[in-house]
């Protein structure tokens, strides 16, 4: 067995290099030969999935969370030769979605699903913004739960509570926008509170937004708020962590192949965690597209 093990060692005041030290001692005990490459810059995971020589590799380990993920998963679906490996990435931090759907949180035993060798596809979502193209594993986010991320990032200083005193602002403001909504064939043109689509059950940090998302189901879920008083909205948002929020009448849940908004503003969006990208756009689900090591 033989995998890359792709490390930040600056993240989180050395977390990545921390990690590094527990799991190294898992692959080596198993016969497993490990390439460690240290990433130096931001997109550096990217480049390196793009262009590493994957021959003779059964997979590529990179240590973080959901951003490294993306990265990993651009740079492999970008390459020119086509050629896929195994994903196995090691938990490196909270923001874990997709290791939560996984129920693989604890770094050891990510590498060890890796050692034992059981995989899964995976869908993945081609998102179009004009003529950019994003491969997106997580969510696409608009519309209320984007602006309070936006706020978020002014008020750090608040720790992980910014995210809780960001959205609280954000639905006393209750700030809706006129748009389309365009689930396969069908459009929708309405006034949205919000509208969140998840390729994953989980986003953030354990919120459980769309509890019947399948990772290789060929679809992926869209959960939309059309109109709703503050206090409904205040009764919906606690809710997402176990997933009952989806039994709301004002919530309206869709699972479909093709998702896309159109409006006359460029609205920001939530891309894999990130606010990157504006309205409008199309996205469309590709079936299975990769493998990851699951236990």
């Amino acid at each position: 067995m033989k995998y890359y093990l792709i490390v930040n060692p600056y993240s989180g005041g050395g977390r990545g290099l921390k990690i590094q030290e527990k799991v190294q001692p898992v692959f080596e005990s198993s016969g497993a030969e490990l390439v460690i490459i240290n990433t130096t810059h931001s997109g550096h995971a990217k480049e390196l999935a793009e262009s590493l020589d994957f021959n003779g590799f059964d997979g590529i380990c990179p240590i973080g969370v959901d951003g490294t993920m993306h990265e990993i998963i651009n740079g492999m679906m970008l390459r020119e030769d086509n050629k896929k490996i195994p994903i196995g990435l090691i938990t490196g931090g909270t923001g874990n979605s997709f290791m939560h759907d996984l129920n693989l949180l604890d770094p050891v035993e990510s590498a060890k699903a890796v050692i034992d060798g059981k995989k899964q596809a995976i869908d993945i979502v081609d998102l179009r913004i004009g003529d950019r193209k994003v491969y997106i594993f997580n969510i696409i986010g608009w519309g209320l739960v984007t602006d309070a991320g936006i706020k978020a990032e002014y008020i750090r200083w608040l720790g992980h509570n910014r995210y809780t005193v960001s959205a609280a602002f954000e639905v006393l403001c209750k700030k809706r926008r006129q748009a389309k909504l365009i689930l396969d064939d069908q459009v929708y043109t309405d006034d949205f509170l919000f509208i969140i689509a998840c390729n994953t059950k989980h986003t953030g940090k354990g919120m459980m937004m769309a509890p019947k998302s399948e990772l290789n189901d060929g679809l992926i879920d869209v959960i939309v708020v059309r109109d709703a008083s503050r206090l409904e909205l205040f009764n919906i948002l606690p809710k997402v962590f176990d997933g009952t929020h989806i039994n709301h009448p004002r919530l309206e849940y869709f699972q479909v192949k093709k998702f896309g908004i159109e409006s006359d503003n460029k609205d920001p969006l939530n891309i894999d965690g990130e606010i990157d990208g504006v309205t409008p756009f199309i996205s469309t689900v590709v079936p299975s597209a990769l493998e990851v090591f699951i236990k």
